[in-house]
């Protein structure tokens, strides 16, 4: 497989994701090579903000990264973070990223001048970059995406399928000395999005006419190409890629299952389509307490009736009949989540 089609694949359905890695970065290593005497203008000063009424460094400072390490892990955790864009669609992503970046701005300001008056503590310079979006993103991060264990260290720590996230974003909360107020006042704006809370996801949203537009725009200039099952993987493919591809090729399946499936009961039944039952939050974790069936024994543990249509789903992707009751079961009948089970075990 060329990079070009590895990239098309990685990107296909996030063309949000892929744009801002590409603009980003652009615009970041253009200030840092030939144009560094403009850097000042991209400073988030916000002594310049209230004294000067320098409004303009909230937007300007607030979306290009200064510092090169800065960018390298915003541009990791923006790449874990298309899974989003893939499954809820760009302009509901877009939104989030609008949305957060908006009450965050609004946050630091607050969170300043609340450490300026307890704790007589002045803080005048901020880190640059979009970083207040990419920690609100943790929000959803830890709330919508199930934690599969992948292996163990020492018998005793576990790595999951989440914690090279965690491990980035550490390191991106460690850069400097204050951009632990960034990290809390996204974190601040993710909750206070994702549960919408004073009903933001109306107030602050991508209106449609923008999201037509910008599909019409830039989407072309952004957008991959569909995968292939007929697509190669080159024999210097790792099987982390591998794995990747299969992963990313199924939840593309589940997804178009669940909305065709939507769509039916919406024609018959009639009225707008239940959205909390098409994707469900994933909260249920794996019961670490149930006991394992004998090595001996081919058949399945006893345990919650599971749904038939399920199981018909998860075979008709190549998965045996026991194996899929098994994770249906082991993940209380959660159609992702046993997904994601049957892929590592």
């Amino acid at each position: 497989m060329t990079m070009i089609q590895r990239t098309n694949v990685i990107y296909n359905k996030a063309p949000l994701s892929k744009s801002l890695l590409v603009v980003l970065s652009t615009l970041t290593f253009i200030l840092a090579v030939p144009f560094q005497q403009y850097q000042k203008y991209f400073m988030y000063n916000l002594q310049a903000v209230k004294q000067d009424h320098e409004i303009w460094r909230m937007v300007s400072a607030r979306i290009i990264c200064l510092d090169l390490k800065d960018l390298f892990c915003s541009c990791l955790l923006i790449y874990n973070f298309r899974i989003f864009e893939r499954r809820y669609g760009s302009r509901k992503f877009a939104s989030f990223l609008l949305g957060s970046w908006v009450l965050s701005a609004l946050m630091d300001l607050l969170l300043v001048e609340i450490l300026q008056h307890t704790l007589d503590m002045s803080v005048s310079i901020l880190p640059s970059g979009f970083l207040g979006p990419i920690f609100a993103l943790f929000v959803p991060f830890y709330f919508s995406i199930p934690r599969v264990q992948v292996t163990q260290i020492l018998g005793r720590f576990s790595i999951t399928n989440k914690t090279l996230v965690y491990i980035v974003g550490l390191q991106l909360l460690t850069s400097s000395t204050t951009v632990w107020i960034l990290a809390f006042s996204g974190l601040l704006s993710g909750i206070v999005y994702h549960y919408n809370a004073l009903k933001v996801q109306q107030l602050l949203c991508v209106p449609k006419w923008v999201a037509r537009c910008t599909s019409f725009t830039l989407e072309p200039l952004f957008s991959s190409a569909e995968p292939t099952h007929e697509t190669p993987v080159g024999m210097g493919a790792t099987l982390d890629i591998q794995r990747q591809q299969r992963i990313e090729l199924l939840d593309q399946q589940i997804m178009l299952a669940q909305l065709n499936q939507a769509n039916r009961r919406h024609r018959r039944q009639g009225g707008l389509i239940n959205w909390n039952r098409l994707f469900p939050p994933l909260r249920n974790r794996f019961n670490t307490n149930n006991q394992r069936q004998d090595s001996g024994s081919n058949r399945p543990s006893t345990g919650a009736a599971v749904s038939e249509e399920q199981v018909a789903r998860l075979m008709e992707m190549g998965f045996s009949r026991v194996d899929v009751l098994e994770a249906l079961r082991a993940t209380n009948n959660d159609l992702n989540m046993a997904t994601n089970f049957l892929l590592q075990h």
